[in-house]
């Protein structure tokens, strides 16, 4: 709101700063745990009394140095511009509460750094056991650099009491610093061995790759079972909402969690398989697929710690739009537009209507949507739904989808973002339409407004086939025990007689019958996640009408998965076709 927006349509800020801070967590890990793997790595060489161990740590070094002082360097500079760029209000704001602890962290960057160089250059150019402590130096320096990013990342998830004070401790030691301190570490002495068993896999000498190779596959599946146990305390002390999010109540994380999972798993087999047991085949495909695993967790973690922040970009503190949580009160009252310095439109009128939802969605809905983009596509969004749906969605939607900041402004400046939704990316019609006298046209009404965001009448009509309307006004009650992502229906009784009328009325009509092909059900309800040979394989051992009653529990099987939509008919037609498929038929 007090700064300009980097405006994206199609790419988006928060894809960037994904790309960039993922990788650069990735690489600054190996920073803190490399140093670690670096000193025990000398210690083998010098127990053993094996020059050639030496001379493979000291390649390692080398190694270690260019990637962790230059693109370790450089991407951490990238992620200060972008995120200065992209979310400059929690930026300053982190930067103006925590200004002791970053300059701190500078200064043991500065001593990881000369020790780094030190610790190359001097390799065997100094006593051993000098030489051993700059490494300690350089580890103590950089875990202690991690200690400090640690604790102040850490607020942005757990802020606990900061909010009410503002004060540095209060927010340093937040309730996951432990926890998220314990997981960090581990991960970067995973990280560091993955690291290490790629440099293995380039050693000409066999005897040298095999014995560090067989040295980094133990210390990979150690620091990773335990960087797993710790991941778990972390995931316990988060608070109510963040939890439910991380445990599938985000489609953003339920998406993202089995590529996490999938590169634990891919880590564990080959540190076992191609590390421990037969260490010959760490050849160079084999450790470049572990460090993709490697990244994969990696990434997996830094993804859903983000995504579990949301609403928040600062939890508590200031939503993903950097709005702050305690001015929303103020402005919906005087109006959102009135009160942001960097926008063209401070009032809302009938000509301008389009022009300042434009600036609502760039400043309020843009940190997590695109426009035409491939993430969080606001067209693809709110294709279904008509006007009135969204000027009804926009304004509840906090309360239905929780991970959603509230919108903030004024009811007209609200109308003004639903018209340049529906209006200006859709081409919808966007006049307030005239609604009927009669029971049936205001059900119709309320069932737009209500129930369209989310659901069509037709999905519908086979889902109240058979119901009397006393039980569907009991059952628009208790929606949220249907479903934890729905709210009961907070109409007066006028209302849930009306809603539930037309609802009835939706398997009133006597409708003809058609042949539905199975198969165009599936690619019209699963194709997004699933190919026909993949269902195939998960449905193979189920009979017909196992799979029959599997398509009516589809969220309870999996939380990420929604429901079936389809009708009635929709679900015999592809019950009839999956178990078609599972015969070998087409």
């Amino acid at each position: 709101m007090n700064y300009p927006v980097w405006f994206l349509p199609e790419t988006g800020g928060g894809f960037l700063i994904a790309l960039i801070s993922i990788l650069h967590v990735f690489v600054s890990h190996f920073a803190v745990g490399g140093g670690l793997y670096l000193i025990y790595a000398e210690k083998k060489g010098l127990k053993e009394n094996s020059q050639p161990i030496l001379d493979f740590t000291k390649k390692h070094a080398r190694f270690f140095l260019l990637i962790t002082m230059v693109f370790g360097s450089i991407s951490g500079v990238g992620i200060w511009f972008i995120i200065a760029l992209v979310n400059p209000a929690a930026t300053s704001l982190l930067i103006h509460n925590f200004v002791f602890g970053w300059a701190a962290e500078w200064v043991f960057f500065t001593v990881e750094i000369a020790a780094a160089f030190v610790y190359y250059y001097m390799f065997g150019r100094m006593d051993s056991k000098t030489h051993l402590k700059v490494g300690w130096l350089y580890f103590v320096a950089a875990w202690m650099s991690l200690l400090l990013i640690n604790g102040i990342i850490g607020v942005m998830l757990t802020p606990g009491s900061w909010p009410e004070n503002m004060d540095f401790w209060a927010g340093f030691s937040n309730p996951s610093f432990f926890p998220s301190l314990v997981f960090r570490t581990f991960i970067a002495l995973m990280i560091a061995a993955c690291y290490g068993y790629l440099s293995a896999s380039f050693t000409a000498d066999r005897d040298v790759r095999i014995a560090m190779t067989r040295f980094s596959a133990k210390w990979a599946l150690v620091t990773l079972l335990i960087a797993i146990i710790s991941g778990l305390w972390y995931l316990s002390i988060l608070p109510g909402q963040a939890h439910g999010l991380v445990m599938g109540k985000s489609p953003t994380i339920a998406a993202v969690l089995p590529w996490g999972a999938g590169g634990v798993l891919s880590l564990l087999l080959i540190m076992l398989a191609a590390g421990i047991i037969r260490p010959g085949l760490n050849l160079k495909p084999v450790a470049c697929l572990a460090m993709v695993s490697a990244l994969l967790v990696m990434g997996g973690f830094e993804w859903t710690r983000e995504a579990a922040r949301r609403p928040y970009v600062i939890n508590e503190v200031m939503y993903s739009n950097s709005i702050l949580k305690k001015d929303v009160n103020e402005l919906n009252q005087t109006g959102y537009l009135r009160s942001a310095l960097w926008v063209q439109n401070n009032e809302v009128s009938e000509d301008n209507l389009v022009e300042a939802g434009q600036e609502l969605f760039v400043h309020q809905c843009y940190s997590c949507h695109t426009v035409g983009g491939r993430n969080n596509d606001i067209v693809r969004a709110t294709s279904s739904m008509s006007y009135r749906a969204l000027v009804s969605y926009i304004r509840k939607i906090h309360e239905v989808r929780y991970f959603m900041p509230p919108f903030v402004g004024t009811e007209q400046e609200s109308r003004a973002l639903a018209v340049y939704i529906a209006g200006g990316l859709h081409g919808k019609d966007v006049q307030k339409p005239q609604q009927g006298a009669g029971t049936m046209a205001k059900g119709e009404a309320l069932f737009e407004e209500n129930c369209s965001s989310c659901h069509s009448a037709e999905d519908l009509a086979g889902a109240f086939e058979g119901l009397q309307q006393n039980e569907i006004v009991e059952m628009l009650g208790t929606l949220d025990e249907i479903s934890d992502e729905m709210e009961p229906f907070a109409g007066s009784e006028e209302e849930q007689d009306q809603l539930s009328g037309y609802l009835v009325s939706l398997n009133e009509e006597e409708k003809q019958q058609e042949v539905i092909d199975g198969k165009e059900v599936f690619n019209a309800h699963c194709t997004m996640c699933h190919g026909v040979s993949d269902m195939k394989r998960r449905t193979v051992n189920l009979e017909r009408q196992d799979l029959f009653t599997m398509l009516g529990k589809l969220d309870q099987l999996q939380k990420a998965m929604p429901p079936f939509r389809g009708t009635a008919q929709e679900r015999e037609a592809l019950a009839d076709f999956l178990d078609s498929n599972n015969q070998g038929g087409q």
